[in-house]
């Protein structure tokens, strides 16, 4: 592997766990298209500080650019505010507006800069390493590994100073307020960081896959745990992961390295979103169809509770009165009886002891909705779930 490579994906990887940590809380506080905003809208910021400096390299760019950022959340979020247009609508307004400003900036002032997809969309982290950070004649590598791994330092040591704040002003704002603790102030802090992260990422990797990186790997994790710290780890992982292979497929395919990473970070996404052992798609199917028998088991369990003469208590009733089919019939009468709910004698059937506790208990909390949760009740007395 030669140095090239190596600083390609250490820059690529060090883009993928700035993007997350502030991508994340953006998931979390139910605003992942407002990095998509931003990506876009600090184009006239660059621009601007382009004019002002003339130079590409100046940091004037990056400040006036984050402002820009910022200024795009308070556009989003006074006009979402009025009342008459919801978020997405807002952003759908504000960033195509702010994003053509900065295309007609250039047209008019810069006629003869070039741009293209390549470089605002997709990026081209192949060129990364052949812009290089000289000091005194010495080379310390590229620049792109020195601006990412500034700005990931700054969100890292943000991120330990105003975690506890961070993480009450997302989950609960009211009680942050009342323990003096600003959720403006962590929110414009937050989007700060957001714009910064764009911006310092947005020349070696482009618009779309800082969009991904923020957004995808907070996504996968938010699917896998509820734990905070853990959530910021295992997006910075995907992130990761999703950089060194997404590099390697374009490798072998001869295709875009940040087009390739946005790929294989769709293909994490869906993996987890089908398979996740909690949210997943399986596992949420899985599980109404588990309650559904199980309303199904208690429903049951009431009538044969409720009625005493053979008649209602007959196997036949089941599909002669309560309108089950025949499948499903076999299927609650299985799960009861694997249960030891009930017992059946010449087609009858009766609740046994342990049956009885359950109805008795479960027609209790029906009534008086006490504190015990159900599902906790199933657990005690269920050894087949269905």
């Amino acid at each position: 592997m030669s140095s090239v490579q190596i600083e390609i994906q250490l820059i690529a990887s060090l883009v993928a766990i700035a993007c997350a940590i502030p991508g994340t809380f953006l998931v979390l506080r139910k605003m992942a298209m407002i990095s998509d905003a931003i990506s876009h809208s600090i184009l006239p910021g660059i621009v601007i500080g382009f004019f002002l400096t003339e130079d590409l390299n100046s940091p004037w760019l990056i400040l006036l650019a984050a402002l820009t950022g910022i200024l795009t959340v308070i556009l989003v979020e006074f006009i979402q505010k009025t009342g008459l247009v919801k978020e997405d609508t807002a952003i759908g307004l504000v960033f195509p507006a702010l994003f053509s400003i900065g295309v007609i900036l250039i047209a008019k002032n810069a006629n003869d800069v070039h741009l293209d997809v390549d470089a605002v969309l997709l990026g081209e982290l192949a060129f990364a390493p052949f812009d290089r950070f000289l000091f005194n004649g010495i080379d310390l590598g590229p620049k792109s590994l020195w601006i990412i791994g500034t700005i990931l330092a700054i969100t890292l040591t943000l991120l330990i100073t105003f975690f506890k704040e961070l993480k009450l002003s997302t989950f609960d704002k009211s009680l942050a307020t009342t323990l003096g603790f600003s959720p403006v102030v962590m929110h414009y802090g937050l989007m700060s960081i957001a714009s910064v992260t764009t911006v310092g990422a947005f020349d070696a990797v482009g618009a779309i896959l800082v969009v991904a990186l923020m957004i995808a790997p907070s996504a996968i994790a938010y699917l896998l745990t509820n734990n905070l710290k853990k959530m910021i780890l295992i997006a910075c992982y995907f992130g990761v992961f999703s950089a060194i292979t997404g590099y390697w497929l374009a490798h072998i395919l001869d295709a875009s390295i940040s087009g390739a990473m946005t790929t294989v970070l769709g293909v994490l996404f869906l993996l987890v979103y089908l398979f996740a052992p909690n949210k997943g798609l399986i596992a949420v199917l899985y599980r109404q169809k588990r309650q559904k028998t199980e309303v199904y088991l208690l429903t049951f369990l009431l009538h044969l509770q409720n009625h005493k003469e053979e008649s209602e208590r007959h196997v036949q009733h089941l599909n002669e009165h309560i309108n089950w089919r025949t499948v499903e019939s076999k299927s609650i009468l299985s799960l009861a009886k694997e249960n030891n709910m009930i017992k059946i004698e010449n087609d009858i059937i009766s609740l046994t002891r342990k049956g009885k506790e359950f109805t008795t208990e479960a027609i209790n909390y029906i009534t008086t909705n006490k504190s015990t949760a159900i599902e906790d009740m199933k657990d005690r007395f269920f050894l087949f779930r269905g």
